[in-house]
């Protein structure tokens, strides 16, 4: 709940003012039938055209007055709802973007799909229901209790019974209904997870013609979410009619007695049927209020779901204002860092990792696959705090460095080129949106991608689709490269990148990132020794530990893991006896 109290003191007014409209409605409603009432008894069986007439009159004056009202209302709450859905997908997208990699890595992506659209959605329409619907429900069901009692008191006694029963009949279906709907919840967002990932992947689905595979995997959590859809709809299904019945037996008890009381002059057929409308209009309530707990129900799971992820944690980049760099410190030190992946095997992604490097030294990062190169980028970026050690850039602790001036001292060019919807300049300028034309186009030729992109027919204006689809994975490593140049970064790091290039562009690449910004410290990780075999040092990994730390030559003479490497993809070395 304290995770929307904002939305209501943003929207009270406009709540206030439906409630009273609503209630007004309610008002002119229970009215009619009192005045139906008299119409009959006064007018109709005495044959008084004048009663019949005045009373019709007044009666068509409220039925206006209750549509105005009624207009009003759903003017006022759509405004109220569509706008407390909008502000609060902006809050959960902005609180999304502030979580640890490790918190959106445990709620998964489908989820927190699911939870934006949705769950959202769900609160959104409960919001509507409440000022449109709810509370007109208890005001005409009181209303009509009270004004049925002032036509006969007796006949008051048959409803009771049917509340008590009704009342009853909600509680059970609530209890019930929760738990299911919940489950239900957490099945769409299996299903929204399974069908995000055959998206992402349906290339490499094609190309292994794991179509059937697929269906059966989409059929199982789709066949899931309709067990739990169904056993969630069975509650309503079983209780909805329960209500109607209980309806149907006072509606009986009083055509039963109220024949009785007319035949002993105790009520006049008007009031019978007056007193039938009013227990229809107590019934209708007590159906409005029956969707709107079933409603509430879902609201509950789908608000703690959305409660669950403002209240994961954020990033603490400590202080908030501009951190001074040390002019003798180097560029980048590790410190004895440790890390273990959140819900992993236990084991160590890396361990007591010590190294540092000089600003200006480009320095390769090899190992063989889960060395942990990649976990030590995303550490240098602050996804994920270490379990033990410490991170210094130019002397400052990462943890101490303001975000904004992290991101933007730091720059990555991840293994797999994320690309977006939009014009290849946009997707460039992404890196820093201030650049200049002439700044674009020197990153794309830097990154050796100009060519190609000049080629097109658009050229920097070309549009591109979701993920880059429309180009090759090495036009998408080249943009990647690009994005992070024009960025102009202090330490910039490349996470096997050029996996895609051939190695005379790679060579090429390496060239013109060397040659561009005088004194950048650049992070070359890579699976290929050809590529750091002229770095200014190589630091070799081997399960998340340092295996070795030197130049080429050095690690060629003193590291048997390197060596290893080196005849696997090369072969034996100069002086090497074979």
């Amino acid at each position: 709940m304290k995770h929307f109290k904002k939305y209501i003191r943003v929207y009270w007014k406009l709540g206030l003012l439906s409630v009273l409209c609503v209630s007004l409605e309610a008002l002119c409603d229970l009215f009619q039938p009192k005045l139906m009432s008299g119409l009959i008894d006064s007018g109709v069986l005495k044959g008084d055209a004048q009663v019949v007439i005045r009373t019709g009159l007044i009666m068509l004056g409220i039925a206006g007055a209750g549509s105005l009202f009624a207009l009003t209302r759903n003017i006022t709450s759509s405004h109220a709802s569509q706008n407390f859905g909008r502000e609060l997908r902006d809050d959960l997208f902005a609180k999304i973007q502030s979580l640890p990699v490790g918190e959106i890595d445990r709620f998964e992506g489908g989820s927190l799909i699911t939870r934006m659209t949705n769950d959202i959605t769900q609160i959104q329409n409960f919001v509507t229901m409440m000022m449109r619907i709810f509370f007109k429900a208890p005001v005409m069901c009181i209303g009509a209790m009270i004004l049925a009692a002032t036509l006969n008191v007796r006949a008051v006694f048959l409803v009771i019974p049917v509340v008590i029963c009704v009342f009853a009949v909600i509680v059970i279906s609530m209890k019930l209904s929760y738990p299911r709907f919940a489950r239900m919840q957490q099945a769409l967002d299996k299903l929204n997870t399974i069908m995000r990932e055959y998206l992402t992947g349906i290339r490499l689905v094609k190309a292994f013609r794991r179509f059937d595979a697929e269906e059966r995997r989409f059929g199982a959590v789709n066949g899931a979410l309709e067990r739990r859809s169904a056993e969630a709809g069975r509650v309503t299904a079983v209780f909805g009619p329960c209500l109607q019945l209980f309806a149907g037996l006072g509606i009986a008890a009083i055509l039963f007695f109220g024949s009785r009381w007319v035949s002993d002059g105790q009520m006049e057929i008007g009031q019978i049927m007056a007193f039938i409308i009013y227990m229809q209009q107590i019934t209708q309530s007590f159906n409005m209020i029956s969707n709107m707990l079933n409603q509430v129900v879902r609201v509950k799971a789908s608000g703690e779901r959305i409660a669950e992820v403002f209240d994961a944690g954020e990033l603490d980049f400590g202080k908030t204002g501009g951190y001074i760099p040390e002019k003798t410190a180097p560029a980048l030190t590790f410190d004895r860092v440790k890390f273990i992946y959140t819900g992993s095997t236990g084991q160590p992604a890396l361990e007591s990792v010590t190294f540092s490097v000089e600003k200006g030294t480009t320095v390769g990062v090899i190992g063989s696959t889960g060395s942990g190169k990649t976990s030590l980028a995303a550490l240098l970026l602050r996804f994920y705090p270490p379990a033990a050690g410490g991170i210094t850039i130019s002397g400052v602790p990462v943890g101490d460095i303001p975000e904004k001036e992290l991101r933007a001292a730091v720059a990555v060019v991840p293994q797999t080129a994320a690309l977006f919807t939009g014009t290849v300049r946009e997707n460039i300028l992404w890196g820093r949106p201030e650049a200049t034309d002439g700044e674009v186009r020197r990153a794309a030729e830097l990154a050796c991608a100009d060519e190609f992109i000049t080629a097109m027919k658009d050229g920097y204006d070309t549009m591109l689709g979701q993920g880059g689809v429309n180009l090759s994975g090495g036009q998408k490593q080249r943009l990647s490269i690009a994005r992070a140049l024009i960025r102009k970064p202090d330490i910039l790091i490349l996470d096997d990148c050029t996996s895609a290039l051939d190695s005379i562009t790679e060579a090429k690449v390496r060239r013109n990132i060397a040659d561009y910004v005088s004194g950048m410290t650049c992070l070359l990780i890579t699976q290929r020794i050809s590529t750091v075999m002229d770095c200014g040092a190589v630091l070799v990994l081997d399960n998340g530990r340092v295996a070795g730390y030197g130049a080429h030559g050095d690690l060629m003479r003193d590291c048997a893991l390197y060596r290893d490497i080196y005849r696997s993809q090369i072969g034996v070395y100069e002086g090497e006896a074979i």
